[in-house]
């Protein structure tokens, strides 16, 4: 696992959205969007992205944030990278229908 992957991930678990975002976003050019990898990334993006814009009270943007990236995480073998992909997926969703109490976490299986 990269470096920059790890820190992205504790970036996102810290709530630091716009800065791993910003993370995932350099590994999603360095893998190309149209590989699984890419695929995983954007994913990573936009729910970073969808937790930034629902703590700015923007929940429009962010429903159409969340459901978009788990739409591409639901493509994602599981565990993949380390995560587990259905987990997360469950969590992410529970979170934006109010279902859990805080932002899903990226647990890592390494």
């Amino acid at each position: 696992m990269s470096e920059d992957y790890l820190y992205g991930i504790d970036l996102y678990n810290y709530g630091y959205w716009w800065e791993c975002h910003e993370v995932f976003e350099a590994l999603w050019h360095a893998v190309g969007h149209k590989t699984e990898q890419g695929n995983f990334f954007q994913a990573l993006i936009q729910i970073a992205a969808a937790n930034l814009k629902r703590s700015q009270g923007r929940t429009q943007a962010a429903d159409k944030l969340w459901r978009r990236g788990l739409a591409r995480l639901e493509k994602a073998p599981s565990p993949y990278m380390g995560v587990d992909a259905r987990a997360f997926t469950r969590d992410v969703r529970e979170y934006f229908t109010r279902l859990y109490p805080g932002p899903a976490l990226i647990s890592l299986n390494l």
